[in-house]
C-alpha cells in the first residue's frame, strides 16, 4: 500500500480544517507552543520511513511517555506489577480523584495520572538513579542518544501541578507510594517532559508492532505477551474517558498527551506518530484525532 500518498492527502485535507482545540494551558511552557505545528510520521516494520509538515520538530510527549515507564516497570517486575494497578478503563478524566478512595488506591490503569505515579514509584524501587536509567533504556529503545528531558517543561509541570501532588499523597496515604511523595512526583514531571520528534516517536514504538523487540537493534524490550498486553491497554486505555471513541473512530492501539501528541501502533505492520498541540475537550489533539480517524478510513488498516 502506497501510505505516501495517502498520509499527503489526508494531512492537507485535515490542515485546512478549522483547528477549534487548544493548547494545553494549565502548564505554562505547553501553552507557548505554537498552536500550528502539525506533523505526521510514519515507521514500519519494513523500516519505511515517511513524514510530512511539523515531523521532525521536537515536542513534550508528556503522557506517551507513560506507555514507555510501564514497559520498562513491566520488564522489570513482571505480572506483580498488576497487584498495584489495574487495567479497566476508568472513564474519568486523566486526573480525576474520584475513584481511588472507592478502590483503594488501586489506580484503574497505568495510563491515569494516579496509575503513572504507582509505576514511577515502582522505578524508583528499583534504580538508584531512576531519571538516569530511564532516559538510558528510552535511549536504548531507540538507538538515540539525543534523547532528553527538558527541564523548562519539567519545572513548568511541577510548579503547578497541585492535583498530581494530592493524588501522589492521597495514594501514599493508602500504602500504595512506598517512596518519598516529592521523588515520585519529579520523576514523573521528568518522564513527562521527554522531548521526542514524530519521527523519533514512530520509530521508537516499533517495538510494540514487533512483538516487543527493538526493530532498530533487535533487542527485547519486553516479552511477546507483555507486548500484546501492553498494546491491549493502549486500545481500551489510551485516551482516558475518550477511548471508547477512538477504539470506535480509528480502530487501533495508541496513547495521547497533552502536548498534542499521539501514537498509534498497527502490530505486525507499523507505528505512526501525530502531533498537533490543540486538545479537544477531553485533552486529546483536535487534528491528531481527525487525521487518524480519516487515515484508517482511507487504508481500511485496523485492528478490526
Amino acid at each position: 500500500m502506497n501510505f505516501e500518498d495517502i498520509i499527503q492527502e489526508t494531512y492537507q485535507k485535515v490542515k485546512n480544517i478549522e483547528d477549534r482545540g487548544a493548547n494545553a494551558s494549565y502548564i505554562p511552557e505547553l501553552a507557548n507552543v505554537n498552536s500550528d505545528n502539525f506533523g505526521v510520521h510514519i515507521s514500519t516494520v519494513d523500516q519505511v520511513n515517511f513524514g510530512v509538515g511539523n515531523c521532525y520538530e521536537k515536542f513534550s510527549i508528556q503522557s506517551i511517555a507513560k506507555v514507555l515507564s510501564l514497559s520498562l516497570a513491566y520488564n522489570i517486575i513482571g505480572d506483580k506489577i498488576w497487584d498495584r494497578v489495574g487495567v479497566e478503563p476508568s472513564g474519568t478524566p486523566f486526573n480525576s480523584l474520584v475513584q481511588l478512595e472507592a478502590d483503594n488506591c488501586i489506580p484503574r490503569n497505568p495510563f491515569l495520572n494516579s496509575g503513572a505515579l504507582v509505576i514511577a514509584d515502582i522505578l524508583i524501587s528499583n534504580f538508584k538513579k531512576p531519571k538516569e536509567e530511564f532516559l538510558d533504556f528510552v535511549r536504548c529503545i531507540s538507538d538515540n542518544n539525543t534523547l532528553n528531558y527538558s527541564t523548562r517543561v519539567a519545572n513548568s509541570e511541577k510548579a503547578v501541578g497541585y492535583r498530581n501532588k494530592a493524588v501522589c499523597n492521597y495514594i501514599k496515604s493508602f500504602g500504595n507510594i512506598k517512596n518519598n511523595p516529592s521523588d515520585v512526583l519529579d520523576f514523573y514531571f521528568h518522564l513527562c517532559s521527554l522531548e521526542m520528534s514524530c519521527k523519533e516517536l514512530s520509530e521508537m514504538f516499533l517495538y510494540l508492532a514487533n512483538d516487543g523487540r527493538s526493530i532498530q537493534n533487535h533487542k527485547s524490550i519486553v516479552s511477546e505477551s507483555q507486548s500484546k498486553r501492553i498494546n491491549a491497554l493502549m486500545q481500551t486505555c489510551g485516551f482516558y474517558d475518550e477511548s471508547g471513541e477512538f477504539a470506535f473512530t480509528v480502530g487501533l492501539p495508541g496513547k495521547s498527551g497533552v502536548g498534542g501528541g499521539i501514537i498509534v501502533v498497527h502490530p505486525d505492520q507499523y507505528a505512526m506518530a501525530v502531533w498537533s498541540p490543540k486538545l479537544n475537550e477531553k485533552g486529546n489533539s483536535y487534528r491528531g484525532m481527525k487525521f487518524l480517524e480519516q487515515f484508517t478510513t482511507k487504508t481500511n488498516l485496523s485492528i478490526f
